[in-house]
C-alpha cells in the first residue's frame, strides 16, 4: 500500500502560514508593512481580544484596483518583484506574495480597497483562503483589511496562544518597531476600543520621545555618519540610560527592523568600559545600505539579513559610536580612520577633534 500522498492546497496553506504568521502580532506586522508599501501617511491599528478576535488595518495608501483587490491574497502574487534579480535589490517591506495568502488561509478576512483615481471601492470577503463574496464598496482612498477568528481553523496553533496581556505586549512591540521606522507616518492604534497609541507625524527624536517616553529625550545621544558603503543616523543612550534587558535596541536598515547579534555587539563593545556587563546600551539606529549589498530573503520573517559587507559594518558602527559618545564628553576621544581599521576605499566626514571626557561615568 503506497503511504506517500500530496497534502491538500489547505492544509499546504496552513503548513506555509505557520512559518510566517505564528500569533495575531505576526499578522498585524504584515498588514502594516503592506500599508507602508502602499504609501500611505496615516495608519489606524484596531484589535480586539489582543487580535484573537478582530485586526483591523485602514490606511490612505494608493488603494487597488478590482483585479489587484481579487488577487492580491493569492499565494505568491505580488507588485513587488517579476524576476530573480529583483531579489537582490529589494526596497520595499513586502515583496514575497505571501502575508496575505497565509493570513487568509487562516482566518476569516475582508479586503476593501480603492484608488484615488475610482469612483468606488471594491470589497471582497474570504473563507479559508478563498473568495466567498464581492462586491462594490462605497469607501475612503486607501485600503481597509478586517481579519476575524484568526487560527479558528487552525485549533493546535489557536490553543497555543497565550494570554491577551502577552499577546497584546507582542502586537506592542510589533506596532512600536513600525512606527520607529517611519515617523513620517501618522499611527493610530486601538485595543478593545481603548487609544494604546497615537503618533502624529514628526521626525525620528520625537517619535523615538512620543513611543519611549519623555523622560529619554535628555539621555539621547545624536549618531550621523556618512560613508561610501554605510550612512548611520539615529540615537543612542547615555550610559546611565543602559538597562538589564536589551528592549530598547532598535537597528532599522532601509526602514526594516532587524536583529543581528553581529552588530549589537559592536555597540556593545563601544560601551565596554562605560557600563557594567549585565547592562545593556539604548540606541534607535537607522543604517541606510545600498539595497544590492544586503540579502533580506533569509527568513520568512524578514527581520534577518545578511551584509556583504558585514565586518566593514561593524568597525563604522563601533566607530561611529565612539565617536558621538566622546563629542559628548562621555567616552575617549578617537581616530575615527584609525578606528575603523579597514581598506581605505571607505572614506568619512569625521575630521573634528573630539575633546577627551570631563565627567566620570560610574561601572556599576
Amino acid at each position: 500500500m503506497d503511504l506517500i500522498q500530496v497534502l491538500s492546497k489547505q492544509i499546504a496553506n496552513q503548513i506555509a502560514a505557520g512559518e510566517v504568521i505564528q500569533r495575531p502580532s505576526s499578522a498585524i506586522k504584515e498588514l502594516l508593512e503592506n500599508s507602508i508599501d502602499s504609501g500611505a501617511d496615516k495608519i489606524e491599528l484596531y484589535v480586539k481580544d489582543a487580535g484573537k478576535s478582530l485586526i483591523k488595518v485602514v490606511d490612505n495608501g494608493s488603494g487597488m484596483s478590482v483585479n489587484d483587490t481579487r488577487n492580491c491574497h493569492k499565494r505568491h502574487y505580488t507588485s513587488k518583484i517579476k524576476k530573480i534579480n529583483d531579489l537582490f535589490k529589494i526596497k520595499t517591506m513586502g515583496f514575497r506574495g505571501e502575508a496575505l495568502a497565509s493570513i487568509a488561509s487562516i482566518s476569516m478576512m475582508e479586503i476593501i480597497s480603492k484608488k484615488i483615481e475610482d469612483n468606488i471601492g471594491f470589497k471582497i470577503i474570504l473563507k479559508d483562503g478563498k473568495i466567498v463574496d464581492e462586491s462594490e464598496y462605497v469607501s475612503q482612498n486607501g485600503t481597509t483589511i478586517n481579519v476575524k477568528n484568526l487560527f479558528y481553523n487552525v485549533p493546535a496553533r489557536r490553543k497555543f496562544l497565550k494570554s491577551n496581556n502577552v499577546e497584546l505586549r507582542h502586537i506592542t512591540n510589533s506596532f512600536t518597531k513600525i512606527a520607529l521606522a517611519n515617523p513620517d507616518v501618522e499611527m493610530h492604534f486601538y485595543s478593545d476600543n481603548k487609544r494604546i497609541l497615537f503618533l502624529k507625524e514628526s521626525n525620528f527624536r520625537k517619535r523615538i520621545i512620543d513611543v519611549i517616553g519623555s523622560k529619554k529625550n535628555e539621555l539621547l545621544v545624536p549618531l550621523n555618519e556618512t560613508t561610501s558603503l554605510v550612512s548611520i543616523s539615529g540615537f543612542i543612550g547615555k550610559p546611565e540610560a543602559a538597562k538589564r534587558t536589551r528592549g530598547e535596541q532598535y537597528f532599522f536598515v532601509n526602514g526594516r527592523f532587524i536583529k543581528n547579534n553581529y552588530l549589537n555587539h559592536a555597540i556593545q563593545k563601544a560601551y565596554s568600559d562605560l557600563i557594567g556587563d549585565k547592562y545593556f546600551p539604548s540606541y534607535f539606529i537607522n543604517l541606510k545600505i545600498k539595497s544590492d549589498l544586503i540579502d533580506i530573503n533569509i527568513h520568512p520573517t524578514k527581520t534577518e539579513i545578511k551584509f556583504e559587507n558585514e565586518k566593514e559594518i561593524y568597525a563604522i558602527l563601533r566607530a561611529t559610536t565612539r565617536k558621538s559618545l566622546g563629542e559628548y564628553n562621555i567616552a575617549p576621544s578617537i581616530d575615527f580612520a584609525q578606528e575603523i581599521a579597514f581598506q581605505d576605499n571607505y572614506t568619512s566626514s569625521i575630521n573634528n577633534y573630539i575633546s577627551e571626557p570631563k565627567i566620570k561615568i560610574d561601572k556599576n
